[in-house]
């Protein structure tokens, strides 16, 4: 059991996953030992880098969600992957580490001979969909190895298939650099993409704004993104009153911890853009050599702050978006009498922020405005319709955040629930054929929908 732990572990550790993937590359190009040496710990550094930034900008947020629930008065469900994963590890922990290593194995094997050729590198978001699955699949019968087997097939299959679908949009974003989405909000972001090419034309890119002379200092992303939270913050202290900040900021003066949690959450972006550039200074060079000698064209699905500083107004005005869409979203519900799901400012500001950044690639700012909206809308929508397949478990007081943990959990609940274990299998062979027909009716070596490959054979 210790082995197996070490293992899931290893796995579920996006950091030790980009170091092994890049160690492999450069092994694989014959590197000198050196080169091996500093291109594994490149991207080793890189990700831990953005995720100290990651959980600055998250440990910040949890006290403003906080002064928003006590100074607006709202009371509901919040949305978080962390706190429903370690609620199912309860009862579904080696089921969970186990799909999770099984998941790995069928992406590989997807990658290596199929056209969609993306192996999916954030190792936490390939956790949780193990989690999702072994939760989901457990209600409906599917036990041992079925359930194992079934679960490490979809988790391998979407990992595979959720980059390819919007690689076109992705390459839009990265201005051709081959990167791919390897996160589980992507419908999200394809979406935006996609209503940003609908309502944006002849809207100009949020990173062309026009600023005054006398406001240079906003065309700084820190120090906007500084500003801009910093009146967040201080609204919220204002509306929650002092005595309930106070309770939050450890005997500070409740504005001055306002004030400072805004600058400390600048700092926290700050931190995920450096990282993100350690990453892909070693990891897409280390990467070829996995492409070239053990899958070919093979492309890595990478986490979604990797895609912040091709846009970086735009993963502002996306955030803000997002979080007014979830807003009105909760609005919606509760006039409906259904479950209140209060936004999440963590999957606010990530997923919004992506959805801003694909939004802007396809319409400008209208796309980044509109697009990360939407995604707004659908971050309180679908929590609130998975709840009833999670509640079967008694996780009735949490749910997952991020849009593909929703819809495919909802679509195998309802499948599962209607049609039992049948109705499964019939989705596996939908999905088996969507992974080969590509190769049947058009036969290439190339990645799905990774168009500069494809222009430069």
């Amino acid at each position: 059991m210790g082995f197996l732990e070490f293992v899931k572990d290893m796995f579920s550790e996006p950091a030790i996953l980009m170091g092994l993937v890049s160690f492999v590359g450069l092994v694989a190009m014959r590197s000198p030992g050196h080169k091996i040496l500093t291109g594994t710990l490149g991207p080793i550094l890189g990700y831990l880098m953005l995720s100290a930034g990651a959980d600055v900008i998250s440990g910040n947020l949890d006290p403003l969600s906080l002064m928003i629930e006590e100074g607006f008065h709202i009371t509901g469900v919040v949305p978080n992957n962390e706190a429903v994963t370690s609620v199912a590890q309860e009862v579904l922990g080696v089921e969970t580490m186990t799909i999770l290593i099984v998941g790995l194995v069928f992406n590989l094997i997807i990658a290596r001979f199929t056209r969609y050729k993306y192996v999916f590198l954030t190792g936490h978001h390939s956790f949780f969909m193990a989690c999702l699955l072994s939760a989901v699949l457990g209600v409906m019968g599917f036990e041992s190895v079925s359930l194992i087997l079934v679960g490490g097939f979809f988790l391998g299959a979407w990992s595979a298939i959720s980059p390819a679908i919007g690689q076109r949009f992705t390459l839009q974003v990265t201005d051709g650099d081959e990167v791919a989405m390897g996160h589980f909000g992507s419908v999200g972001y394809y979406l935006s993409a996609l209503i940003g090419k609908w309502v944006g034309k002849g809207s100009p890119s949020t990173e062309d704004i026009k600023v005054p002379e006398k406001f240079g200092f906003l065309r700084n992303t820190t120090i906007s993104t500084a500003l801009t939270m910093v009146i967040f913050y201080l609204g919220s202290a204002i509306a929650a009153g002092p005595e309930f900040v106070a309770t939050l900021s450890d005997g500070q003066s409740p504005y001055l911890f306002a004030i400072l949690s805004g600058l400390k959450f600048a700092v926290g972006v700050n931190i995920v853009y450096a990282g993100v550039r350690m990453i892909l200074a070693d990891l897409l060079p280390a990467f070829q050599g996995i492409a070239d000698k053990i899958i070919p064209n093979a492309v890595p699905a990478v986490d979604c702050a990797v895609f912040f500083p091709y846009a970086q107004t735009a993963v502002i005005i996306g955030f803000i978006s997002s979080f007014v869409g979830g807003i009105i979203g909760m609005l919606v519900l509760g006039a409906i009498g259904g479950v209140l799901i209060i936004p999440g400012l963590v999957p606010h500001f990530f997923c919004g922020a992506t959805s801003g950044v694909y939004g802007n690639s396809t319409g400008g700012r209208r796309g980044a405005i509109v697009g990360s909206f939407v995604n707004g809308l659908l971050l309180a929508f679908l929590p609130a319709l998975l709840l009833p397949v999670l509640g079967d478990l008694g996780f009735s007081n949490a749910t997952f955040g991020d849009l593909d943990f929703g819809w495919i959990g909802i679509l195998l609940g309802k499948v599962g629930g209607q049609f039992g274990t049948f109705g499964i299998y019939v989705i596996m062979i939908v999905v088996l054929v969507v992974l080969f027909l590509p190769s049947i009716i058009k036969p290439s070596k190339t990645a799905l929908n990774n168009i500069e490959l494809e222009e430069e054979e």
